[in-house]
């Protein structure tokens, strides 16, 4: 039995004071109407209208159900309002996990303008380096060029990182007077002074014409912060290898210079990793699109 159709066609039925008016306005035929009123009085046992052939007007009956009726029905449209309402709304909390160095430059003016957006939504952002297992260290997203793969982990690739290998040009200006000189090709970088990202060791990979081409490097300073070893580079003390959203700026100055431009850097991808588990959550799917919108299909970066 539709109860609430039925308390629909009374209310339109008081109304408009007749069946056919009240099924013009509830969209069906008179005759619907009026057996939805049967309905609604065989379930209260009275007798709600005075029916006539013109008209139909309450009884007393009808008269006290009057405001009952309206009230249960405002009460549920209200309850559908608010879950319609809830539906729309992007609310909770997301706890997220971002490299250093592109966050500092560029994701925090994301994220800034993802919260204004999303004033409902709280974020606890952590800059962490290394690769995380988002399950294991309660993440909900995890952000990261070198991400491992993980069980139970859903890749989400935002955006290509290129990587740049770099030296300042008064260090290479000074290796053009030795016997060892610039680098011509990656093997020569054994006799250079390389300044080395520590999540990512010393081995560093290439792709030239003849095929992919792997040297461990001697390493004479190691960290786990782009900008510590992007101040080395500058600074003359060796070449390294700097994510272009670091090295760019220098570069277009001329503080820095690319080095063994023939043979290309292994490219990468920012990533996003979320546990399975939590891939149906709104707020993380809303987070996820803002972030591939603004990264994608071309970072700022490159732009």
């Amino acid at each position: 039995m539709d109860t609430l159709g039925n308390l629909r066609a009374f209310l339109a039925t008081v109304k408009l004071g007749n069946f056919s008016e009240a099924a013009r306005e509830l969209s069906v035929v008179p005759s619907v109407v009026a057996k939805r009123i049967n309905h609604l009085e065989w379930t209260l046992g009275v007798t709600l209208f005075q029916r006539s052939t013109r008209k139909v007007t309450l009884t007393e009956a009808g008269q006290r159900f009057l405001p009952k009726a309206s009230a249960l029905l405002a009460q549920f449209d209200g309850i559908v309002r608010s879950f319609e309402q809830d539906a729309g709304a992007v609310e909770g909390h997301v706890r997220l996990k971002a490299p250093t160095s592109v966050t500092v430059l560029y994701l925090a003016d994301i994220l800034a303008r993802f919260k204004k957006a999303y004033p409902a939504i709280t974020l606890d952002v952590m800059l962490v380096d290394r690769s995380v297992n988002p399950i294991e260290e309660n993440y909900d997203i995890a952000i990261g060029g070198r991400a491992g793969a993980y069980d139970g982990v859903v890749d989400e690739p935002l955006c290509r990182l290129r990587q740049v290998l770099c030296a300042a040009p008064d260090y290479l200006a000074a290796t053009d007077l030795t016997a060892k000189g610039r680098p011509a090709h990656p093997r020569d970088l054994l006799d250079h002074p390389c300044l080395v990202f520590s999540p990512t060791g010393n081995t560093w990979r290439f792709e030239g014409a003849r095929g992919p081409v792997s040297v461990d490097v001697p390493v004479t300073l190691s960290s786990n912060d782009n900008h510590m070893l992007y101040s080395a580079a500058c600074a003359g003390t060796g070449i390294a290898i700097l994510p272009s959203y670091v090295a760019r700026q220098a570069m277009a100055e001329g503080m820095l210079i690319e080095v063994l431009e023939d043979f290309a850097l292994q490219s990468t991808w920012l990533k996003a990793q979320v546990p399975a588990r939590k891939t149906g959550l709104r707020r993380v799917q809303v987070l996820l699109e803002w972030l591939r919108s603004e990264l994608g299909p071309v970072p700022p970066w490159e732009a």
